[in-house]
């Protein structure tokens, strides 16, 4: 990916720009102000923008296309944060999903074919992305990734990725479990396909003591889940741990232990508000953070800031690292309090 601005002489502007980016490996957090203009009314505008926490920069368009699944309420915290880092950076941001590789394909060509100022993409299968990526290569049009695909960004000539090492976090549950005692574990994969899936769940084999076995559901039937869960706990009662890999898959999975009468406990990658109350409450014992807030938010905020300032993070060859963080009954009061304003 050309790390130099794209030529904007077409657009007649003057504008200096400040900003400052600080990055966590665990937790990161992008806050970047400007102002543009001198003398009379343009430069009062100029500081009253940046006394309110906005930018004054001229307005850019930005894509975000992911690939949800309907109903799939984490995705609802990555656009939240999106649209924080937009309305600072004065961005339109254009949000698209598709769970069809191909569809998502196509979704990135209708963001090159807009002329957008920027894309931030998921890479859950990114051979099937690989081509629309280089087309917006090809368009001048800068592309960072976002939540999946840390192992496959650079390859695809991405600017920049936020997200989780996939591998990295299920290796830290696979020792979580270890030191919890547990013999055997269940990980429950929701789309077969997905490569940051997959990584989770080998990740967990890697480092986990006990045997550890995939099991495959249909993550767009939630009755469905629910059953394929229950029968695998009734069918084998050697099963202490169900692993899921996703919060509302972790709740379901919680019905399903207590239907089959099984004493498995739950462990799980992600959150939302509703889970927070089963750690609380017992119902899950923890959970796998990668922060999908800060994702949202830093993805959209990194194209704002290269396209006024040149910058972008881990010099084009480290990913910006989100997680993994473990929220338990130790940490989840606090944790809730902003999962209740879905920012975790």
């Amino acid at each position: 990916m050309d790390r130099t601005p794209r030529d904007r002489s077409s657009r007649s502007r003057s504008r200096s720009t400040t900003s400052a980016l600080a990055v966590a490996a665990v937790a990161a957090l992008a806050l970047a102000g400007c102002s543009s203009g001198s003398g009379g009314k343009k430069a009062e505008e100029s500081a009253q923008g940046a006394a309110a926490g906005k930018a004054s920069t001229p307005r850019m368009t930005v894509a975000l296309i992911t690939h949800q699944s309907p109903g799939d309420t984490f995705w609802d915290i990555v656009r939240k944060g999106a649209e924080a880092a937009a309305a600072k950076d004065n961005i339109k941001l254009v949000y698209s999903a598709d769970p069809g590789a191909g569809n998502q394909a196509g979704l990135v060509q209708n963001a090159i074919d807009q002329k957008v100022d920027g894309i931030a993409v998921t890479l859950a299968k990114p051979d099937a992305l690989k081509d629309a990526v280089s087309r917006a290569k090809v368009a001048g049009i800068p592309v960072v990734g976002l939540n999946s695909g840390v192992s496959e960004w650079r390859e695809l000539g991405l600017l920049e990725f936020f997200g989780q090492d996939e591998t990295v976090a299920g290796e830290a549950l696979g020792k979580r479990l270890n030191e919890s005692g547990a013999a055997k574990a269940v990980c429950v994969i929701q789309e077969q396909g997905n490569i940051g899936l997959t990584q989770r769940c080998d990740g967990v084999r890697k480092t986990f003591s006990g045997d550890t076995e995939t099991l495959y559901v249909n993550g767009t039937d939630m009755p469905s889940v629910k059953s394929t869960i229950t029968a695998k706990l009734k069918e084998d009662d050697a099963v202490d741990y169900v692993v899921t890999l996703g919060a509302p898959f972790a709740l379901t999975a919680a019905q399903s232990v207590a239907e089959a009468g099984s004493k498995a406990r739950i462990a799980t990658f992600d959150l939302n508000k509703q889970l927070t109350g089963a750690i609380a409450d017992g119902r899950v014992e923890f959970a796998v953070d990668q922060q999908p807030y800060l994702q949202g938010y830093l993805a959209v905020d990194s194209l704002w800031l290269y396209e006024n300032n040149g910058n972008y993070s881990g010099g084009g060859e480290q990913p910006v690292l989100t997680g993994p963080a473990f929220v338990d009954k130790s940490n989840v009061g606090r944790v809730a309090g902003f999962a209740a304003k879905g920012t975790r």
